[in-house]
This record gives C-alpha cells, sequence and structure tokens, in this order.
C-alpha cells in the first residue's frame, strides 16, 4: 500500500511549540504541589528558606490501602451473614420406583416394518410401468435385477466406483425402464445397502444430488414427503448436443428411504417438464 493510501494517525498533526508548552505544564504543576520555590520564610542560611516538599503519592497509596481494607471488610460480613443462616435442604435422590410393564411388547407387523418389507423382493417396490410404454432398446440389468459389476459400469470411473460400493455396503439393485413418446426413456433403481458400518443409501443419494447439481442451466425442487435432504428432483434445462443426433434433454431424481437408494432419470429429445420427474418421484418415493 502505498503512502498516500494510508489514513491519518490520531494526533501526528504539527506539533510546533509543544515541547515548550508540556515543559511549562510541569514546571506550574511542580509549582503548585510545593509551594513556592523562593519563598522566605527565615533568615538566610538557618534551612527555614528552603519550602518543605510533600513526598509524592502519599495520597494515592493511602486511597489504595483504604480500598483494600474496605472490600476485605465487605467480604468477611458477608462470610458471617452466610454462616449464621440456616443450611439450605437438598431434594432427595431417591426417585418414584416406575412400575414396570408386563408382559412383552408385540412386535410390529410387517406392513409397518420397513426393514421386514425391504427384506422380501426388491422388485417388488419398483412402480409399475405404464400399460402403453414399450421396452428400451438395451435394458439395464436382467430380470428387474442389476449386479454389482453392471451397476459401477455406469459411472465415469467403473474400478474405483466398484470398490466404493463395496466399502459402504452394496447388497443389491432393482431396475425398471420404458420408453414413450418417439424418444423418451424412463430409467428406475432402487439399490439397497447392508449398511452395517456406513449409511450407504443416504451417502449415494448425496452423491447423485452433488453430480446434479453440477449440470449447467438446472432447476431443482425437494420431493414432497420425503423430509429435509432426503429427495429431490432436477430438470436440466440445457440439452446435450452432438453433430448427426437429436438434442437430449434430461431431468433426474435422487432420495433415500432406509437402506434403500432411489434413482430416477428421464431423456427426451424435447424439453422435460417438472411435473413428469416429480410425479415418477412422488409415486416411487411412496411405494416405499
Amino acid at each position: 500500500m502505498e503512502d498516500a493510501d494510508r489514513p491519518d494517525k490520531a494526533g501526528s498533526g504539527p506539533v510546533t511549540g509543544a515541547v515548550g508548552e508540556i515543559g511549562e505544564i510541569e514546571l506550574a504543576g511542580e509549582d503548585q504541589e510545593s509551594g513556592p520555590a523562593h519563598a522566605d520564610t527565615g533568615e538566610p542560611g538557618d534551612g527555614a528558606g528552603a519550602a518543605a516538599r510533600r513526598p509524592r503519592g502519599r495520597t494515592t497509596l493511602m486511597i489504595a490501602a483504604a480500598a483494600v481494607l474496605g472490600v476485605v471488610a465487605g467480604t468477611c460480613t458477608g462470610y458471617l451473614i452466610q454462616a449464621e443462616r440456616p443450611p439450605t435442604e437438598l431434594p432427595p435422590l431417591s426417585q418414584p420406583v416406575v412400575p414396570q410393564a408386563k408382559g412383552e411388547a408385540e412386535p410390529l407387523p410387517a406392513s409397518q416394518d420397513r426393514q421386514i418389507r425391504l427384506d422380501g423382493d426388491l422388485r417388488e417396490f419398483l412402480i409399475d410401468r405404464p400399460k402403453k410404454a414399450r421396452d428400451v432398446e438395451d435394458p439395464p440389468g436382467r430380470d428387474g435385477w442389476m449386479g454389482l459389476s453392471a451397476y459401477a459400469s455406469r459411472y465415469k470411473g467403473p474400478s474405483d466406483t466398484f470398490a466404493n460400493l463395496l466399502a459402504d455396503g452394496f447388497r443389491r439393485s432393482a431396475t425398471t425402464s420404458w420408453r414413450f413418446g418417439e424418444n423418451g426413456g424412463v430409467y428406475i433403481n432402487l439399490t439397497q445397502f447392508r449398511q452395517v458400518d456406513t449409511m450407504g443409501a443416504s451417502l449415494w443419494a448425496d452423491n447423485g444430488v452433488y453430480w446434479a447439481n453440477r449440470e449447467s442451466g438446472t432447476r431443482s425442487w425437494p420431493i414432497a414427503g420425503t423430509g429435509e435432504h432426503a429427495g429431490t428432483v432436477y430438470v436440466h434445462d440445457t440439452p446435450d448436443r452432438k453433430p448427426g443426433y437429436l438434442p437430449l434433454y434430461s431431468a433426474e431424481a435422487h432420495a433415500w428411504r432406509g437402506d434403500v437408494y432411489v434413482e430416477i432419470f428421464v431423456y427426451d429429445s424435447g424439453p422435460i417438464p417438472k411435473s413428469k420427474i416429480m410425479d415418477l418421484a412422488k409415486r416411487q418415493v411412496g411405494k416405499l
């Protein structure tokens, strides 16, 4: 920073004559404390002509000593007052005994226990395909199931993804897909994790959300009923364009329920409305 840009310091202005002024103030104060410097109160040479100088700081020491004595006296008085008061009774340590309930609690029925329900055939929790839907040309998986290798191959770094899925407790993945209109397609995956050491479902949902947010021209909305940060849909308004191909628009949804990670992808040659991806997400998450 240049000197011209520095702020002026307080009191750094001209100080011409300041030394002389300060010297005068000190001398005046000295005369006021010790009396007239040349007062003749006796015969010359008998010592009476020199005025007695009062030691400096004696008044200050007396005031400080009085303040300390006052604090000590006040503390002692407080202790004496407190000592004369009767002791305050403490509340009893024992608490009333709550009687133990008899019998055993009935387990939740399978219809209400999500863990038991999802331990069955995971494909049953995929939403149904529309009646007029057509098969995609190269459907993922086989018989509605997608193995670990096939699932990892969907990512740009399949080998690293494979290792990460193993570390996060990948268990199985159910999938469905169909075509709509002339060029549209829907892909849905339900991926289940063991979740012994890590919350795999929420971790991979967060991963999907992270990459979806990085796409340019993206709008997003939370999925109603999924709770905070548990489900979001995305519509990408900027299509992928390649020479010789139709523009490819996309929308996606990422959510998790318990130990299941939900992925939904929609592709078409025209813009995809929010209502389409939101309807798919609500129905799929609601079925879990």
